[in-house]
């Protein structure tokens, strides 16, 4: 019984450490390669909900080129990453209601509502402009060999220290007045509300758990089945840790804080030995087209999620959460990434198709292309050192 309630205070009920929860990442995303034979992505979906939005508003799609390259066949329960994406929700919904996390929080100011529109809109139609966000240019892209993510990478941190110098400009700062109190307010817990809530994510995780089952061993598809099983698992991962890769790049251009984005080179480190094995049995990597898109897009992208106050999937455990805020991002992810899809037929050929598509592991071979992915990731983690070592030197000096 003892051990039963030290599990649930803390493993269910308290945050888990970001460090290994990355590296714990890295590795699921590895194994959800090699089974479901894709990479962990989110605003490729995102990019279908808005084309179906379209649809059911009587717009015709059969002529628009984007949605061609991502397969608008089926709907979000026939999808693999739209099952994974329920799975997702259902994780972060069962860790928030676990740790009592969940309260209704609305924009604290107009201005809030503003960057969160303007900035999802901006990371949306950024993410697919580059062909992936956060995790299929970055996290999830480099561990596949595709020089693309490497350019996607570079540009975001670049669009993510432009948009921390832009987010600190007066205009977005708080008007927020704080207030001196004597002394400090007693904070009371409801104890039958934290058991209620508690028992509704024991539900929701339980019934995510039976409906991959009932794919797996009912409906026959294995795919589909464990994509629900992961999605739950990284959804609830990156919950529990509050893993979030926009905060991870900006606190080191804000307040030198580096530890989130060392643990997500060292994710992406062990990841890739991971797919590397699995592309050497035979699983066909991830490859796009290593053109201008990449680095437009991954500038707009880093940008955006700052200027919104959070990427891809740090705003759906937000959401969840009950910050009403993070609901306006994920809106603004939806139509950024749809204007993408309207206007790529127009951009695409320039920027992104007529350019080759870059697999490190066939331009160098699989060992040679191994250990170049290897020392480029050496090397960002150095310039993690050295960006962090020169917010320091510059605090010290003012």
């Amino acid at each position: 019984m003892n051990f039963l309630k030290s599990f649930k205070k803390d493993f269910l009920v308290k945050f888990w450490a970001p460090i290994p929860a990355v590296i714990a990442l890295g590795i699921l995303s590895a194994y959800y390669f090699g089974i479901t034979g894709t990479y962990w992505a989110v605003t490729g979906e995102f990019t279908r909900w808005g084309g179906h939005i379209l649809e059911a508003f009587g717009v015709d799609l059969s002529t628009w080129g984007y949605y061609k390259i991502m397969n608008m066949d089926g709907n979000i329960f026939t999808r693999i990453d739209g099952v994974m994406i329920i799975g997702m929700f259902a994780g972060c919904i069962a860790a928030a209601f676990w740790g009592n996390n969940v309260k209704l929080r609305m924009p604290v100011s107009s201005t809030r509502v503003y960057q969160a529109l303007i900035g999802g809109i901006i990371a949306g139609f950024g993410a697919r402009l580059g062909m992936g966000c956060n995790l299929a240019s970055f996290f999830t892209g480099i561990p596949q060999f595709s020089f693309h993510a490497w350019m996607f990478t570079l540009a975001m941190i670049l669009g993510v220290y432009l948009g921390a110098k832009f987010s600190l400009l007066p205009f977005f700062q708080s008007k927020i007045k704080l207030k001196k109190v004597s002394c400090s307010k007693e904070l009371h817990t409801d104890k039958k509300r934290v058991n209620n809530l508690f028992k509704l994510g024991s539900i929701v995780f339980i019934g995510v758990i039976l409906w991959a089952i009932y794919l797996i061993f009912v409906q026959g598809s294995t795919t589909l089945g464990m994509a629900m099983l992961f999605g739950s698992a990284f959804g609830l991962t990156i919950a529990k840790a509050q893993i979030c890769f926009t905060s991870a790049f900006r606190d080191i251009f804000t307040t030198g804080r580096s530890q989130m984005a060392k643990a997500i080179v060292i994710g992406m480190a062990v990841a890739t030995i991971g797919v590397f094995t699995y592309i050497m049995m035979g699983q066909p990597a991830k490859i796009m087209w290593a053109g201008p898109n990449a680095i437009i897009g991954g500038i707009l992208f880093g940008f955006g999620i700052v200027l919104a106050g959070g990427c891809e999937c740090g705003w759906m455990y937000r959401a969840v959460e009950g910050q009403v805020h993070f609901w306006i991002v994920g809106i603004g992810n939806v139509i950024g990434s749809t204007l993408l899809a309207y206007v790529w037929d127009d951009l695409s050929l320039q920027l992104a198709t007529s350019w080759p598509k870059i697999n490190l592991l066939e331009s160098f071979g699989n060992y040679g292309g191994l250990f170049l992915n290897y020392g480029l990731l050496i090397l960002l983690f150095i310039l993690v050192l050295v960006l962090e070592k020169r917010y320091l030197n510059k605090s010290i000096n003012r």
